[in-house]
């Protein structure tokens, strides 16, 4: 096994396990503190979770007690996402996306939900279920994954029409779901669910790396550095003629614009080529064109 295949394999191993331990957060985190206290989570989880209440508070279907139905009603209206994820997007997502969505059913429904709230305070349970769900979904973004529903939509619309973003989406679809809230079940929990998903989404953002733009300048004497970054990275390089000062050989300068979880891979990648390559990262580059974000 040549270097670039087994470190491309430990980076898989590394991404599903990051994957994973971000769903598993935040399936127990969401049975434990949001769900005993009747709030509501965003996107498809949220649309999941009030088909639950509906079928029980309205259609007087019965579940076995501290078992949370949810979590099979988001796999299931996911299902038709699936598609749209793997012809239109990548089939390294779709596994991704499966994987988070698989870890969530089950974990949502073996985890007992406690009958007594662990946390009496209503405002006390939407920071720590906000702060733990929060740092799962993060998790789950750092390892390039996807929780699905709004994250699959988002992302297949920013390729269709540049100027959207997942955030427009996300804050008109989840507009709707707390609107439902208010008007089915109780403004207050509405309210409270909104708190919840605030801290909710900065968490997320703090850990998102995808969002953080990185210039890379790279100044190197070897050939094939760019395709070498075209190839691994998908990212498009700029490249000019320059000469060193002090040693007056010609070299080659390449910039390109990378997310923040990408530089190590990108570090990796030009040091294959050139060891003695001289990187320079500018962090918090603003971005006007075509610059493709990924989850």
């Amino acid at each position: 096994m040549t270097l670039a295949a087994f470190s491309k394999k430990h980076t898989h191993l590394t991404q599903y396990t990051l994957i994973i331990f971000g769903s598993a957060l935040y399936a127990v985190a969401t049975n434990l503190f949001v769900v005993p206290m009747d709030l509501y989570s965003s996107g498809f989880v949220g649309v999941a979770q009030i088909i639950r209440s509906l079928l029980v508070q309205y259609a007087g279907v019965q579940f076995p007690a501290g078992f949370d139905v949810a979590g099979i009603i988001n796999f299931i209206i996911n299902i038709p996402l699936f598609y749209l994820a793997y012809h239109s997007i990548s089939r390294g997502f779709l596994l991704r996306t499966l994987t988070s969505l698989a870890t969530m059913t089950i974990l949502f429904s073996i985890i007992p939900i406690p009958e007594t709230p662990i946390i009496e305070d209503m405002l006390s349970a939407c920071l720590i279920g906000g702060i733990t769900t929060g740092a799962g979904i993060g998790i789950i973004f750092y390892a390039s994954g996807s929780a699905g529903g709004v994250d699959i939509l988002g992302f297949y619309a920013t390729k269709k029409k540049p100027g959207f973003t997942v955030g427009k989406l996300s804050i008109i679809f989840n507009t709707i779901v707390y609107l439902i809230c208010a008007l089915i079940f109780d403004v207050k929990i509405a309210i409270y669910s909104i708190i919840y998903i605030t801290v909710f989404s900065l968490v997320i953002d703090k850990i998102h790396l995808q969002n953080i733009n990185i210039m890379a300048l790279v100044v190197t004497k070897q050939e094939g550095v760019p395709e070498h970054i075209l190839k691994e990275l998908g990212r498009g390089v700029t490249g000019w003629k320059g000469v060193g000062t002090y040693t007056g050989e010609d070299v080659h300068v390449y910039m390109t614009m990378i997310s923040k979880y990408e530089i190590s891979r990108f570090r990796h990648y030009v040091h294959e080529k050139d060891p003695h390559a001289f990187i320079v990262l500018n962090e918090g580059a603003s971005i006007l064109g075509n610059f493709v974000k990924r989850l």
